[in-house]
């Protein structure tokens, strides 16, 4: 059985799944490191401005215990010009919570304005014994802010608040996931560009490899050859020992098939001679007419066999011109007493993808067949038109002869086995069967039809190299 042809498009190759699938990875790594870096700077921002926040605290509390001080003296010493200035989005605010007292003190920038409590947004006290969170300010702005609860005793309860506009955190934020932002598409950048090299060196062997298998297949090589890296290595080793059995069992069949024919030809032969020892006995006319027929049947399926058992084997590459014009000294030979003209226009450039021996015998097959029925011209034509596509370029080899020709029905049956349209011209019957098998075994095909000068043209196609 041939093997099965597998065809990869550039869509599934495997240098494309690696690059899409690393530079996925790659991406996808990048994206979560950045949105964690940026948590991780922000969360850094805000414990930096809280920091602040909780200075600005402590300071308040640290006043409010100090009441001896003169009001003109009090909350002077935060040492931030923004809480002097109205609406600037910082602001401190000290409220007493005493049942019996209510007393307000607010920074001049909190204006106539209040801040809300983070206690009424459900943020709950932390292990420090304060509340922080965001709350949207009096102009509108989004501030960080600070509370705290003081119990001074006899001196009174007190609410404690510290706020800052956030829009310095938010770009602060902003600013470092820009930079950020830039830093890892450059990242990604040259990440793709390595893992490009990375593909492309790392799958050169195996592209040697790809294309060592392709000179074999073609013919122009035998085995893998070079040096290849410890990974491949093996690869390349169990290649050219499958390559090496493969010979091997080809040349078992072909002793097979050579000790088969020799086995059942013998036989027959003597039952044939011995047949025609007895031509007026019925029973040896009977004898010898089915004795043909088995040989006959004996040479087709043998030479089948054969044929099928070289075509497992790698193939090789063989110049047609030289075969044709082999053919055309042997066949004017053949035929010189019917003066046959045999002219042959064959490319130079023209390769058949498979063994010399099998091109022999199908365009000498075709050749005879010509020359049989020719009155007195053979023309071959040899090309290999160009493909449109992408498929594989085919060997055409066209027989034409200026004979009688044949019908439409007479082309069908020509080409079945053991069937002779005229019984007077010399042959089993086999030749047309023969090339139809063999070309259909190298996904080739024989097509007849009516040539330009006359008689029967016989189109031949088959892969070319």
């Amino acid at each position: 059985m041939r093997a099965r042809r597998f065809r990869g498009g550039r869509s599934n190759s495997l240098a494309t799944r690696l690059f899409l699938s690393a530079t996925a990875w790659v991406v996808v790594i990048l994206l979560i490191t950045g949105v964690v870096l940026s948590s991780v700077y922000r969360s850094a921002s805000e414990r930096a401005f809280d920091r602040r926040l909780n200075l600005y605290l402590r300071t308040l509390i640290a006043e409010v215990a100090t009441p001896d001080e003169p009001l003109d003296r009090q909350f002077q010493s935060l040492g931030e010009p923004l809480f002097d200035l109205p609406l600037s989005g910082w602001y401190w605010e000290i409220v007493r919570t005493d049942p019996e007292k209510k007393e307000i003190r607010a920074s001049r920038s909190l204006w106539d304005k209040k801040l809300p409590k983070l206690e009424d947004q459900g943020i709950e006290l932390s292990s420090s014994g304060v509340r922080v969170g965001y709350v949207d300010g009096p102009e509108g702005q989004t501030l960080r802010m600070v509370e705290r609860p003081v119990d001074l005793g006899t001196d009174g309860k007190f609410r404690v608040t510290v706020a800052g506009d956030a829009t310095e955190i938010f770009d602060e934020t902003r600013t470092f996931d820009y930079y950020l932002g830039g830093t890892f598409a450059a990242l990604t950048i040259v990440l793709v560009l390595t893992t490009i090299f990375q593909v492309r060196f790392g799958l050169a062997p195996l592209k040697r490899i790809s294309d060592a298998i392709a000179d074999i297949r073609s013919g122009r090589a035998e085995r893998l050859e070079g040096e290849f890296p410890v990974e491949i290595a093996p690869l390349a080793r169990e290649t050219n020992a499958l390559i090496d059995a493969n010979r091997e069992i080809v040349e078992r069949a072909r002793t097979h098939v050579g000790n088969l024919a020799h086995a059942v030809k013998t036989p027959l032969s003597v039952i044939i001679n011995e047949a025609n020892a007895r031509e007026r006995d019925p029973f040896a006319a009977k004898v010898l007419e089915q004795a043909e027929v088995m040989r006959n049947q004996v040479v087709h399926h043998l030479e089948r066999a054969r044929i099928a058992a070289r075509l497992t084997v790698v193939a090789t590459v063989t110049d047609v011109a030289p075969v044709i014009e082999a053919l055309r000294r042997t066949m004017e030979k053949i035929h010189r007493d019917r003066a046959i003209a045999i002219a042959v226009d064959a490319s130079t450039a023209a390769k058949f993808r498979g063994e010399r021996q099998d091109l022999e015998e199908m365009a000498g097959n075709l050749v005879d067949n010509a020359c049989k029925w020719a009155r007195s011209r053979v023309l071959i034509k040899v090309s290999v038109p160009p493909v449109a596509g992408a498929g594989p370029a085919m060997l055409h080899i066209v027989v034409d002869d200026d004979g009688s020709g044949l019908s439409d029905a007479e082309r069908m049956q020509a080409s079945q086995r053991g069937r002779r349209l005229d019984e007077t011209k010399p042959g089993s019957g086999l030749g047309l069967s023969i090339v139809t098998d063999l070309a259909a075994l190298y996904d080739g095909s024989l097509t007849l039809g009516s040539a330009p000068i006359g008689g029967l043209r016989a189109e031949l196609v088959l892969p070319a190299a």
